[in-house]
């Protein structure tokens, strides 16, 4: 009769082998997913950019125009310049905020995975530098509006 220590599933390697790389493509996954949630925000931030920048240059054209006295009134360009900057804002912020939800959702999904042993380890995402740049880049749009509102700041007339 045949020792039971003795025999070994010819599987059970591949079984093992198979496991570990799977749990390394779903933990590259989210490297991937993570990757492309920064495009995402650089795409917003892109757009966001190009709206305040626009809106600001439209405002500042205007009012040199009307500071020259070649334009009567330039409160339509003057409110089209605000709305395109406001826009730009509006953009920025709901971009930052969808960002950063979508990352908490992709960290607690990646923990729940760890926590049943399908993947190894939690990998620290490392710190958004587009995300950071999307701060500054909020600052500066309520720089500028505030600037063309209230006509304060090194931009105001």
């Amino acid at each position: 009769m045949a020792d039971d220590k003795a025999w070994v599933d010819p599987g059970a390697d591949f079984d093992r082998v198979s496991v570990e790389l799977s749990s390394r493509r779903t933990g590259m996954s989210f490297q991937r997913t993570r990757m492309s949630a920064e495009r995402t925000l650089m795409s917003v931030i892109r757009t966001s950019l190009s709206l305040i920048g626009f809106g600001f240059t439209i405002f500042q054209v205007f009012q040199k125009l009307h500071d020259m006295q070649v334009v009567k009134s330039s409160m339509a360009a003057r409110r089209f310049g605000e709305a395109l900057v406001l826009i730009g804002i509006a953009m920025l912020v709901s971009g930052i905020v969808y960002h950063c939800t979508f990352m908490a959702g992709l960290r607690a999904e990646r923990k729940m995975l760890k926590s049943q042993g399908l993947i190894h380890a939690e990998s620290q995402f490392p710190p958004s530098l587009t995300l950071a740049v999307a701060l500054l880049l909020l600052l500066l749009g309520f720089l500028a509006i505030s600037s063309m509102v209230f006509d304060i700041g090194p931009f105001g007339s």
